[in-house]
């Protein structure tokens, strides 16, 4: 007789599976959910803070360049203009502060520079949240199915040598059951391997759009004008209207 899909399927190996098998899936299972659910998450976060930013150029005050970029606390670029505003209120005692402290000496430059820096870093180490474990996971996956293939395979041989009676449908429905978490395995890490280069590739563009508008904004902020894109070291004040 014939082996069937449904004999051999995974339904199957969850039913006639012990609890090492069982929890290798349950483990394949977990881990397949981390990555679409990080991946999904991160997604959705590029796609708003890829939000241009080069309206907030295009406006009449840096109140109204604030509102173009959103009123998301978790967007990076209004963060970074944030950052950059409250370092020249500091460091000019705009911000009502009377006593004297020691960054006062540094110079304005240096301070906001220091400050858009510091706003930068703190970004991109947030950016890295979940690559590690997608990382993890697809450096993992194919060796945990692996082990569940193995686990499969040893109690098989096992009821083969206990039945006393070797024949080809004895073997082939317990090994490819066992084969099968190999394939789950590498249909865990598959994908994890693709978003992490994806979302790798994502968090570099963004850092590298970052990069430009914390330029523009140290240059704003020390000299009320953006530096021109031309490479000439003209700079170009905001738009009005």
């Amino acid at each position: 007789m014939e082996p069937s899909f449904s004999s051999a399927g995974l339904a199957q190996i969850w039913i006639k599976g012990d609890p090492v098998i069982r929890t290798v899936a349950v483990v394949l299972l977990i881990m397949s959910l981390a990555t679409w659910v990080i991946f999904l998450w991160k997604l959705l976060a590029h796609k708003r803070q890829a939000r241009g930013c080069e309206g907030f150029w295009h406006s009449g005050d840096f109140a109204e360049g604030m509102d173009k970029l959103g009123d998301a606390q978790n967007n990076p670029f209004r963060t970074l203009a944030m950052e950059g505003r409250e370092a020249q209120r500091h460091i000019l005692h705009k911000d009502g502060r009377s006593s004297p402290q020691l960054h006062d000496s540094l110079d304005i430059s240096d301070w906001i520079e220091r400050c858009l820096r510091r706003s930068l870093d703190d970004h991109n180490a947030r950016a890295q949240s979940g690559l590690t474990v997608l990382a993890s996971i697809a450096s993992t996956a194919p060796f945990v199915g692996l082990f569940g293939t193995v686990w499969g395979i040893y109690h098989a041989l096992l009821g083969i040598g206990a039945s006393g009676q070797v024949s080809i449908d004895q073997v082939a429905g317990p090994i490819g059951e066992a084969l099968i978490m190999t394939a789950l395995g590498l249909l865990v890490a598959i994908p994890a391997v693709l978003a992490y280069n994806a979302l790798l590739r994502g968090n570099k563009r963004i850092a590298h759009q970052l990069g430009r508008f914390a330029h523009d904004l140290h240059a704003y902020f020390v000299t009320g004008a953006r530096v021109s894109a031309g490479g000439d070291g003209k700079v170009l004040p905001m738009k009005r209207g």
